[in-house]
């Protein structure tokens, strides 16, 4: 077993929280009237050059740095939002569908059943369950892997949402893309009528008809960007070309999941882009734009894969590169 590579702290944000990497509940939050839990599928082990791209290592490592196999430490982090009212996932990590030879590379735990035990949260109180996207770190334990093969909603009272893009692009197969797609995160839930599609450009409410390894699969379409009250989604391409924000606003406070614009606090700098983002150029420019509400406004915004520093609030350093802020 290698060494697990730990993050280093941002050098701009020296006071800024530090956390137990074993810890099941990864951050609370109050947001008006939500109260926000950031749980955990647990940490797992990516390649750093594939998380920064065209980023010299040289560079990248003094922010993160790599195990002997060049791997760093990530988070697959679920932001709970209760209200009384509604309990919503974003997202719902890796799962138990990896096959063994992926499990390890990535060294993923399957930690989310705990984690949001720990929060105090049954399966079947679940309301909601939202999907910035389906690369399978994102939305693994949508369902369940049970004996004999069995896929089963992990979350049998929710109501799940997607794009309806990202079902199409997944359903596709391309070469570029097609490992990051499993299946049975989303097409059992959508032949079942418990996933519906967003389509906020749409003009109006409809069924699909989509085309699936599978066989055709009916699923109906929703034009609204509004999941909840408070809680909307808004498309922020270039990871993939229907990558969603979610905007959980209340009163004054307002706070977003990025979802993989900023995988990480490590990726704040517009141009560190992924060699998995499919439109980087794309990235910077939703980046820049994020920036341009999220700083003055002090939105707390969300990353799903920092696993030590899963929210902040961001401010620009003397040079004006965007970095955490420190904790108040």
């Amino acid at each position: 077993m290698s060494t697990t590579p730990r993050r280093v702290d941002n050098p701009d944000a020296s006071s800024w929280h530090r956390l137990d990497p074993n810890d099941l509940i990864r951050g609370q939050h109050r947001v008006g009237d939500f109260d926000l839990t950031l749980c955990t599928d647990g940490p797992f082990l990516l390649d750093g050059g594939a998380m920064f791209g065209v980023v010299p290592k040289t560079l990248w490592s003094k922010r993160t740095p790599a195990d002997e196999q060049n791997r760093i430490l990530l988070g697959a982090n679920t932001a709970v939002l209760r209200d009384g009212k509604s309990l919503l996932l974003i997202e719902t990590g890796l799962g138990n569908k990896q096959p063994e030879t992926m499990r390890a590379i990535l060294d993923n735990r399957e930690r989310l059943p705990a984690s949001l035990a720990a929060a105090g949260i049954r399966p079947q109180e679940v309301t909601h369950v939202l999907n910035t996207h389906l690369h399978f770190d994102h939305c693994g334990w949508n369902t369940t892997l049970g004996p004999g093969g069995r896929i089963t909603p992990t979350f049998p009272n929710a109501r799940y949402f997607a794009h309806l893009g990202e079902v199409q692009h997944a359903h596709r197969q391309l070469d570029r893309d097609r490992v990051s797609y499993l299946s049975a995160n989303y097409d059992p839930l959508i032949a079942s009528g418990q996933m519906i599609l967003l389509d906020p450009l749409g003009s109006s409410a409809r069924d699909v008809v989509l085309e699936s390894s599978s066989g055709p699969l009916r699923a109906l379409v929703q034009t609204s960007n509004e999941i909840l009250p408070g809680i909307s989604v808004e498309l922020l391409p270039g990871h993939t070309a229907h990558m969603l924000g979610v905007h959980i606003q209340s009163g004054n406070a307002h706070a977003c999941f990025v979802g993989d614009l900023i995988p990480t606090s490590a990726h704040l700098d517009p141009t560190w882009c992924m060699s998995y983002d499919l439109d980087p150029l794309r990235v910077i420019e939703e980046r820049k734009r994020l920036y341009r509400r999220a700083i003055p406004e002090g939105w707390l915004l969300i990353f799903p894969h920092d696993h030590d520093t899963p929210a902040a609030r961001i401010t620009l350093n003397e040079k004006g590169k965007p970095i955490v802020a420190a904790a108040s």
